[in-house]
């Protein structure tokens, strides 16, 4: 896997996850709210521009709010289909798991 490196950004009610990839301006991103009882994310999508695609970009910011997950303690609410996905092939989340 290339080498991605990951920031955040916002916090509070809504924020954002960004996947840098050297050499190259364009950012992935998964964006999130807070769900309305304050006590998980949901994780409402997962963006990856072409010119960066196919490089385990996604995976990577999904692994990102999955590790805040467990260490600032909320749950994640998957309504992006590839958060959803991500959750199905990581059994081990599953203690992470919220729902609307």
């Amino acid at each position: 896997m290339e080498q991605v490196t990951i920031t955040r950004h916002g916090g509070g009610e809504a924020g954002e996850y960004h996947a840098h990839v050297p050499g190259s301006e364009v950012i992935g991103r998964l964006t999130w709210v807070m769900h309305a009882h304050g006590h998980a994310r949901v994780a409402d999508h997962t963006i990856v521009p072409p010119e960066i695609g196919g490089r385990g970009v996604a995976a990577r910011l999904v692994e990102a709010l999955v590790a805040d997950a467990r260490e600032q303690g909320f749950l994640i609410v998957p309504e992006c289909s590839y958060v959803a996905a991500a959750f199905a092939r990581h059994p081990e989340w599953g203690d992470l798991l919220g729902t609307t």
